[in-house]
């Protein structure tokens, strides 16, 4: 069998399926743009961008840079930088934390590859799930926890503003009348070990609470909703002039990162 310890009615096998080690992968393509002679500049904050006669002014925290193009993908940031060059303010950008867990080396035998669940389609996240990684580590998750700040990787990051940008963006009251059922699910889960427990034992029902390491990591996915308050499940790219804006690129962003390239340079850029 090839997940002998998994439950389920009916799966999928995907034999090609695999994983990366994605931080090398960035520096080696960060190699690739410093051998063409290109520059990357780490900790530049982007506090506005100007037109002046044909050509972009980008200032940073780090001084003033000049482009002829721009392709902008910030993430958690995307809706302000898009304010910054005259862009429509949606989508808006909403933070969910993704907190994953990990097997104890003794029982990561439990998962030989990666087990996924069948996607609930009235969400974008993809459920929690088990990921034999590149170092043999096996994570569990995420869940999708709402942020209380764009950068709310722990719960106590919170910001007033983000959390005001929230409250009063008008699809905010449909967002809670459709889904403050699940949102306390996650939140549950979130705070409760037993809770995260429950979920990954609805596909490996042998798994106990002290399977699961503490908290190994959390990363914050950068969701864009809509004014009537749906969340946005498909890429979203805006192009101004000599900007592109890449507005929405929810998973598998990393996967398809040389495809979405491929297509801006064909559809935008060019």
């Amino acid at each position: 069998m090839i997940e002998p310890h998994v439950r389920g009615s009916a799966a999928l096998h995907s034999p090609r399926t695999a994983v990366v080690d994605f931080a090398a992968i960035a520096e080696a393509m960060a190699d690739d743009v410093r051998g063409a002679d290109g520059h990357v500049l780490l900790r530049h904050e982007v506090v506005g961008i100007h037109s002046q006669l044909d050509r972009l002014l980008v200032r940073t925290s780090g001084g003033d840079h000049h482009f002829d193009r721009l392709v902008i993908c910030a993430g958690l940031q995307s809706d302000v930088v898009a304010r910054m060059v005259g862009a429509s303010p949606a989508p808006r950008i909403l933070p969910f934390r993704g907190e994953y867990w990990a097997l104890v080396p003794d029982r990561r035998a439990l998962v030989a590859g990666m087990v996924y669940p069948v996607p609930d389609p009235r969400y974008p996240f993809l459920g929690v799930h088990f990921t034999r990684g590149v170092y043999d580590q096996v994570t569990v998750g995420p869940n999708a926890v709402p942020a209380l700040a764009r950068e709310g990787y722990r719960w106590r990051d919170v910001s007033g503003r983000d959390l005001w940008e929230i409250a009063t963006w008008p699809g905010a009251p449909a967002l809670a009348r459709e889904h403050w059922r699940t949102g306390f699910k996650e939140i549950g889960s979130s705070v409760m070990k037993s809770r995260y427990g429950r979920e990954a034992r609805r596909f490996i029902p042998e798994l106990q609470s002290q399977d699961l390491q503490a908290k190994i990591a959390s990363g914050v996915r950068a969701q864009a909703w809509n004014r009537d308050g749906s969340l946005a499940d498909d890429f979203a790219v805006d192009t101004l002039g000599a900007v592109t804006l890449i507005r929405n690129a929810p998973s598998p962003a990393a996967t398809s990162a040389m495809a979405i390239a491929e297509h801006l340079m064909r559809e935008h850029v060019l």
